[in-house]
């Protein structure tokens, strides 16, 4: 079974930080397409247009308040009017020019944000179809699914804060610094970078403690979203034992302990703010009480103060979020950690480098000395070897547990046999391409799953592209197309969540039209009636006797009376094929089949009788 989910801790060691970002670097810098890297130049220019605009400011509004300040009379007095006057249009031009450039670098830099959320969103959908059904069967759907979502939407937010925040604060606090120092000496520049630098220390600190409280919360997220979901998805099994309180108990226990990490999550928000404007205004404290002293020593002007005041102002707005920025960004490296840590799974199954398509001319199957286990200490096969003929019809039978669903398994290969080798018309299915190697290949399971879509779709899904005339046609071979038709939505009937609007029987015949409309050489029936009625059953075995003409058929069946005109029969027990012939010859043979027949037949007498009383 595939490893349990990494700790967080793990998560940080692995993909938090610099080593998370570069990998996202090519989503954010995509080689194949100009057009998004010209959009990111174009919004880094705004950037620093708006920058330069917003470091301006200041000066105009010092200019303004120092004549203001100055005395004047006649042609002097108008003369400073008209100085004042510019300077102050000049700030308020000065502030709109600075909306106008941030606004405009959103609108450019939009679709590269959206781009590289989608770009990584597919790519990590890509991702999850390639890895093995073993890491499918060991995860929750709940769980993947929040994995993907968080990860994705942390995606556009991160860029916006580290593209449009941390880089313009680094570049104000420099060039705030050497304006302070260019007009107030190394005192106030000491002062600001004291302030700052215990600013980022006081926030890290707490939001790495916040960390933890954060990845507690949402591992508690998605244990809630994953209990809802699973305890949705067996509804009627909830219903059957009446356990719908038993339900909301373990529903209810784990959106309480969610609800107690996110109010120690939030608690923690407060005390991070209240240090956080401690630092910001002693220093603004501090900075303005400067001002004031130079101010009574003649030094420095009224101007002055302002002139500090706005710098300061204007430096700890983006400071003033960056506790946020910091959070939103840690968070959002965690986010994307646990969805690269979903992409880094192996692929347990995986194409040969160079591999051909499957070409088919006789569709023969062998299993030639199969070795297999789903775990080292769990050998399910054992040395197991047979041939399906083209175009003949072969059963597998045998006890439960004794490897015959795993047969399916590997054919399809979900997984690899550790010895041995599996043979479709004379070529190792390892050899070839998955693609080619299950388009050959049509099944019929004992559960039919569909989608929750129309009748139509889901017809249609057998093959990529097939037209409307082809899901017709398939729904009359299917024996379904009647049913269908007296629908009032006909098609475009919706059949629910996995289908569960349809009976059991029109489940079956759906599936068995989505295989027809596949049209695929080799057909494999898993159980595909044994949990039908035994009327129902009987019309499913006339349609797939039907659809089976001209293929090779390999039925893997619990029900014995389902494969008796079959043209051989496999039993299997432990893992090994114990028996081969057909019905008769087994029958003959007085062994395990025989032994199975008597049973089974008895058992239906019993029901017979049982009903007849």
């Amino acid at each position: 079974m595939p490893p349990d989910s990494a700790t967080p801790a793990e998560l940080r060691d692995r993909h938090d930080g610099w080593a998370t970002i570069k990998r996202f670097l090519p989503y954010l810098w995509p080689r194949a397409n100009s057009g998004l890297r010209w959009r990111i130049v174009g919004a880094m220019l705004l950037v620093l247009a708006a920058k330069a605009t917003t470091l301006s400011l200041p000066f105009a509004y010092k200019g303004a308040v120092d004549r203001m300040g100055a005395s004047g009379t006649g042609s002097a007095a108008t003369q400073a009017l008209h100085v004042v006057l510019a300077f102050v249009f000049a700030y308020a031009a000065g502030r709109f020019a600075s909306v106008v450039f941030d606004n405009t670098r959103n609108i450019v830099f939009e679709r590269v944000g959206q781009d590289a959320t989608r770009a990584l969103a597919e790519d990590v959908f890509a991702r999850l179809h390639r890895l093995s059904l073993r890491f499918h069967l060991a995860r929750r759907t709940g769980e993947v699914t929040k994995v993907i979502e968080r990860g994705t939407k942390s995606i556009d937010t991160m860029l916006y804060f580290l593209l449009f925040n941390i880089a313009p604060t680094v570049i104000e606090l420099i060039a705030v610094t050497i304006i302070f120092y260019t007009h107030f000496g190394i005192g106030l520049v000491a002062a600001t970078m004291a302030a700052v630098a215990a600013y980022i220390a006081v926030t890290r600190a707490i939001t790495e403690w916040r960390t933890h409280l954060r990845e507690r919360m949402n591992r508690l997220d998605g244990q809630a979203l994953s209990r809802a979901v699973d305890s949705l998805l067996n509804y009627e099994t909830v219903k059957y034992f009446g356990a719908e309180d038993r339900e909301q108990q373990r529903y209810a226990e784990a959106t309480g302990a969610y609800a107690r990490a996110a109010v120690a999550s939030e608690n923690s928000l407060g005390l991070l703010n209240i240090a956080q404007a401690a630092i910001v205004n002693l220093l603004m404290a501090g900075a303005m009480g400067y001002s004031v002293w130079g101010w009574s020593q003649g030094r420095l002007t009224v101007g002055d103060l302002v002139f500090v005041n706005t710098y300061l102002t204007q430096l700890f707005r983006p400071l003033d979020m960056l506790g946020m920025v910091y959070r939103t960004i840690r968070q959002g490296l965690i986010d994307m950690a646990a969805m690269f840590a979903l992409m880094d799974q192996p692929v347990e199954v995986a194409d040969a480098p160079s591999a051909p398509a499957l070409i088919i001319r006789r569709p023969s199957i062998v299993f030639d000395n199969v070795w297999f286990g789903y775990e080292p200490d769990r050998e399910i096969l054992h040395g197991l070897s047979f041939e399906v003929e083209a175009g003949s019809r072969v059963a597998i039978v045998g006890p439960s547990g004794a490897g015959k669903s795993t047969i399916a398994r590997l054919l399809f290969r979900f997984y690899d046999p550790q010895g041995g080798q599996i043979l479709i018309d004379g070529q190792d299915i390892k050899g070839v391409t998955q693609k080619s190697l299950r388009a050959a290949i049509g099944i019929v399971p004992q559960d039919s799953v569909l989608f929750n879509e129309s009748i139509g779709y889901n017809i249609a899904y057998g093959r990529d592209g097939a037209t409307m005339l082809d899901v017709e046609a398939a729904a009359r071979d299917a024996a379904i197309a009647d049913f269908i038709n007296r629908l009032p939505q006909g098609f475009d009937t919706e059949v629910g969540e996995r289908g569960l609007k349809l009976s059991g029987g029109e489940k079956q015949r759906v599936a068995i039209a989505r295989t027809l409309v596949k049209n695929p050489p080799i057909l494999l029936f898993d159980e595909a009636t044994s949990a039908l009625d035994s009327r129902t059953e009987q019309d499913i075995l006339r349609t797939l006797r039907s659809v089976a003409r001209d293929r090779t058929t390999l039925s893997i069946a619990h029900r014995l009376s389902t494969i008796v005109d079959s043209d051989r029969i496999l039993v299997m027990d432990q893992g090994k094929l114990v028996e081969s012939g057909s019905h008769l010859q087994l029958l003959k043979l007085d062994r395990l089949y025989a032994e199975m027949w008597a049973r089974q037949a008895a058992e239906s007498g019993t029901v017979e009788t049982a009903s007849d009383s």
